[in-house]
Protein backbone atom coordinates (compact mmCIF):
# COMPACT_ATOMS: atom_id res chain seq x y z
CA UNK A 1 0.00 0.00 0.00
CA UNK A 2 3.03 2.65 0.48
CA UNK A 3 4.97 1.48 -2.27
CA UNK A 4 1.70 2.99 -4.01
CA UNK A 5 1.83 5.94 -2.27
CA UNK A 6 5.15 7.14 -2.76
CA UNK A 7 4.15 9.22 -5.66
CA UNK A 8 1.67 11.28 -4.04
CA UNK A 9 3.69 11.56 -1.29
CA UNK A 10 6.44 12.99 -3.35
CA UNK A 11 5.14 16.20 -3.56
CA UNK A 12 2.00 16.58 -0.76
CA UNK A 13 1.17 15.42 2.59
CA UNK A 14 -1.60 12.47 2.47
CA UNK A 15 -3.80 11.61 5.41
CA UNK A 16 -5.19 7.63 5.60
CA UNK A 17 -8.50 7.05 8.24
CA UNK A 18 -9.65 3.50 8.75
CA UNK A 19 -12.78 3.00 10.43
CA UNK A 20 -14.79 -0.16 10.87
CA UNK A 21 -18.22 0.04 9.31
CA UNK A 22 -19.98 -3.13 11.55
CA UNK A 23 -18.60 -6.90 12.10
CA UNK A 24 -16.59 -7.81 8.60
CA UNK A 25 -16.85 -4.08 7.01
CA UNK A 26 -13.60 -1.40 7.04
CA UNK A 27 -13.81 1.60 4.82
CA UNK A 28 -10.20 3.53 3.80
CA UNK A 29 -10.03 6.84 3.08
CA UNK A 30 -6.47 8.46 1.37
CA UNK A 31 -6.88 12.40 1.57
CA UNK A 32 -4.16 14.14 -0.09
CA UNK A 33 -3.96 17.67 1.06
CA UNK A 34 -3.23 21.00 -1.08
CA UNK A 35 -0.13 22.20 -1.29
CA UNK A 36 -1.13 25.79 -1.34
CA UNK A 37 -4.40 27.88 -2.52
CA UNK A 38 -2.88 27.39 -6.23
CA UNK A 39 -3.26 24.02 -6.20
CA UNK A 40 -6.32 22.59 -7.95
CA UNK A 41 -9.10 21.24 -5.50
CA UNK A 42 -9.50 18.10 -7.95
CA UNK A 43 -6.16 16.89 -6.85
CA UNK A 44 -7.42 16.66 -3.05
CA UNK A 45 -9.81 14.73 -4.21
CA UNK A 46 -10.05 11.53 -1.43
CA UNK A 47 -10.32 7.70 -2.44
CA UNK A 48 -12.17 5.91 -0.18
CA UNK A 49 -12.61 2.14 -0.56
CA UNK A 50 -14.81 -0.34 1.51
CA UNK A 51 -14.45 -4.27 2.48
CA UNK A 52 -13.36 -6.99 4.63
CA UNK A 53 -10.02 -7.24 6.12
CA UNK A 54 -9.84 -10.06 3.57
CA UNK A 55 -11.38 -8.10 0.76
CA UNK A 56 -8.91 -4.92 1.25
CA UNK A 57 -5.33 -6.93 2.39
CA UNK A 58 -5.87 -8.07 -1.43
CA UNK A 59 -7.35 -5.79 -3.63
CA UNK A 60 -6.35 -2.63 -1.69
CA UNK A 61 -3.08 -2.24 -3.21
CA UNK A 62 -4.49 -2.66 -6.91
CA UNK A 63 -7.24 0.25 -6.57
CA UNK A 64 -4.47 2.68 -4.94
CA UNK A 65 -2.77 2.40 -7.70
CA UNK A 66 -5.14 2.73 -10.09
CA UNK A 67 -5.85 6.36 -7.51
CA UNK A 68 -2.40 7.30 -7.76
CA UNK A 69 -1.81 6.82 -11.68
CA UNK A 70 -5.23 9.05 -12.18
CA UNK A 71 -3.60 11.34 -9.49
CA UNK A 72 -0.46 11.78 -11.83
CA UNK A 73 -2.03 11.97 -15.29
CA UNK A 74 -4.69 14.59 -13.52
CA UNK A 75 -1.84 16.43 -11.93
CA UNK A 76 0.37 16.24 -15.45
CA UNK A 77 -2.51 17.30 -17.53
CA UNK A 78 -2.81 20.18 -15.30
CA UNK A 79 0.43 21.17 -15.83
CA UNK A 80 0.25 21.02 -19.22
CA UNK A 81 -2.73 23.35 -19.89
CA UNK A 82 -1.71 25.89 -18.00
CA UNK A 83 1.81 26.33 -19.58
CA UNK A 84 -0.47 25.92 -22.28
CA UNK A 85 -2.58 29.25 -21.08
CA UNK A 86 0.49 31.03 -19.88
CA UNK A 87 2.17 30.91 -23.44
CA UNK A 88 -0.83 31.81 -25.04
CA UNK A 89 -1.37 34.91 -22.61
CA UNK A 90 2.39 35.67 -23.10
CA UNK A 91 1.83 35.66 -27.19
CA UNK A 92 -1.33 37.96 -26.58
CA UNK A 93 0.79 40.43 -24.49
CA UNK A 94 3.65 40.61 -27.18
CA UNK A 95 0.97 40.90 -29.68
CA UNK A 96 -0.28 44.02 -28.03
CA UNK A 97 2.63 45.54 -27.57
CA UNK A 98 3.45 45.27 -30.99
CA UNK A 99 0.57 46.38 -32.37
CA UNK A 100 0.62 49.75 -29.46
CA UNK A 101 4.12 50.61 -30.81
CA UNK A 102 2.97 50.39 -34.82
CA UNK A 103 0.34 52.63 -34.00
CA UNK A 104 2.46 54.82 -31.84
CA UNK A 105 4.76 54.60 -35.46
CA UNK A 106 2.18 55.85 -37.72
CA UNK A 107 1.40 58.92 -36.91
CA UNK A 108 5.72 60.15 -36.48
CA UNK A 109 5.90 58.07 -39.67
CA UNK A 110 3.11 60.89 -41.45
CA UNK A 111 5.01 63.81 -39.86
CA UNK A 112 8.20 63.02 -41.97
CA UNK A 113 6.61 62.86 -45.26
CA UNK A 114 6.48 65.48 -47.62
CA UNK A 115 4.74 68.79 -46.19
CA UNK A 116 1.41 69.28 -47.96
CA UNK A 117 1.08 72.70 -49.41
CA UNK A 118 -0.77 75.07 -47.39
CA UNK A 119 -3.03 77.54 -48.85
CA UNK A 120 -5.54 79.76 -47.21
CA UNK A 121 -8.94 79.63 -48.71
CA UNK A 122 -10.34 82.64 -50.59
CA UNK A 123 -14.03 83.20 -49.40
CA UNK A 124 -15.36 82.14 -53.12
CA UNK A 125 -13.14 78.98 -52.61
CA UNK A 126 -14.55 78.10 -49.06
CA UNK A 127 -18.69 79.28 -49.66
CA UNK A 128 -18.17 76.86 -52.86
CA UNK A 129 -17.06 73.86 -50.24
CA UNK A 130 -19.92 74.57 -48.23
CA UNK A 131 -22.50 74.28 -50.65
CA UNK A 132 -20.79 71.10 -52.17
CA UNK A 133 -20.90 69.93 -48.96
CA UNK A 134 -24.20 70.06 -47.94
CA UNK A 135 -27.03 68.51 -49.72
CA UNK A 136 -30.15 70.33 -50.89
CA UNK A 137 -33.53 69.90 -50.53
CA UNK A 138 -33.73 71.26 -54.23
CA UNK A 139 -31.21 70.17 -55.77
CA UNK A 140 -31.23 68.14 -59.31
Amino acid sequence: MFVELMQILADRTVMITVARLNDDAIRVNVIPQRTGETDNAALATPFSITGTPAELDAELSVHLLGYVESHRQLRTSLAEAKSQMDAAAKAAQEEAKRKTAERKKKPEEKGTGEEKATTEPTAETSADAKTEAMPSLFGS
